[in-house]
């Protein structure tokens, strides 16, 4: 697999703070990695790292095949980002701040600026000064920055905080489509669960510093815990009839709970048993851990 980030032993420390420690990322070019941790797991710490930002205190980086170092040494023109919360000149219009961004990336093609805002859904806020825009707009000029260039290699923190269900979903859109139609890859830190869930071939989770899980999309999907839901008119007596046909039940809300795979493989044999016994389910499902209910799991974090 070609390599677009890569570290060997990546650490970060202030003081006696472990902000990254012995981090090993392996990430493919074109694909979608989610990077998940909780708030301090050292999401951002290790952005920083993957574009130079920070100097390792041990350990190395290398980005679309080159070394990441000092003096600004990397691959940078063929690199998009956007860390925390977008910065923006807000004096300056949307345009004029893209326009400034172009300059900078040393872009000839002056429709640059043009087509991004267009992508970005920024039309009618493109001549509106940075500093009066809503905190949606201002995220989605952050993106446009970052992808003005039609980098290979996006990094993006939260790239979804800010903006309303319409604007999370464009965006997922937009990145999945560069990533399959174009062949970027995005690596991205989020919070929203949901999102990354829908939209990450590969997912890593970062807790207290370290990569305590890497999983592709579809063996996180194996992984999940799955379980069957029933609910009755008479709960009572339907746990009595399970729990003598030798079911271990749990208490749900409003619901039990079967987390036995002779139950959840099985379930028309489960209804059958609670039709005979006269307490028919109302509902019977086999449900699966969501990624949210998953990553606080693994990292013992409250929802």
């Amino acid at each position: 697999m070609e390599l677009a980030i890569e570290t060997h032993g990546l650490s970060k420390n202030y003081g006696p703070v472990h902000a990254v420690d012995s981090i090993d990322l392996r990430v493919g070019r074109g694909e979608i990695y989610g990077f998940l941790g909780l708030n301090g797991a050292g999401k951002t710490t290790t952005i920083r790292a993957l574009l130079g930002m920070i100097r390792p205190s041990v350990g190395s980086v290398r980005v679309l095949g080159q070394a990441v170092g000092p003096n600004g040494r990397g691959p940078w023109r063929n690199v998009g980002h956007m860390v925390e919360r977008p910065s923006a000149y807000p004096e300056l219009s949307v345009r004029e701040n893209l326009e400034v961004a172009r300059r900078l990336h040393g872009l000839s093609d002056r429709d640059a600026v043009s087509r991004v805002i267009e992508r970005l859904g920024l039309t009618h806020d493109a001549d509106r000064k940075a500093g009066a825009l809503s905190t949606g707009n201002l995220q989605r000029l952050g993106l446009a920055r970052a992808l003005l260039h039609e980098p290979e290699l996006v990094i993006l923190d939260e790239p979804a905080s800010g903006l309303d269900p319409a604007g999370v979903v464009e965006i997922r859109e937009l990145l999945a489509g560069l990533a399959r139609g174009k062949g970027v890859t995005v690596f991205m830190s989020s919070h929203i669960l949901t999102e990354v869930d829908r939209l990450a071939t590969r997912i890593g989770i970062i807790h207290k510093g370290r990569l305590i899980e890497e999983l592709e999309a579809k063996q996180m999907e194996e992984l999940r815990s799955r379980r069957l839901e029933i609910q009755a008119r008479d709960l009572e007596a339907a746990q009595r009839a399970l729990v003598q046909a030798g079911f271990a039940v749990k208490d749900g809300e409003n619901a039990l709970l079967l987390n036995e795979e002779r139950a959840i493989d099985a379930p028309d044999e489960v209804a059958t048993l609670l039709v005979n016994a006269g307490s028919p389910p109302t509902r019977l499902v086999v449900e699966q851990e969501d990624l949210e209910a998953y990553f606080l799991r693994l990292t013992g974090g409250k929802s």
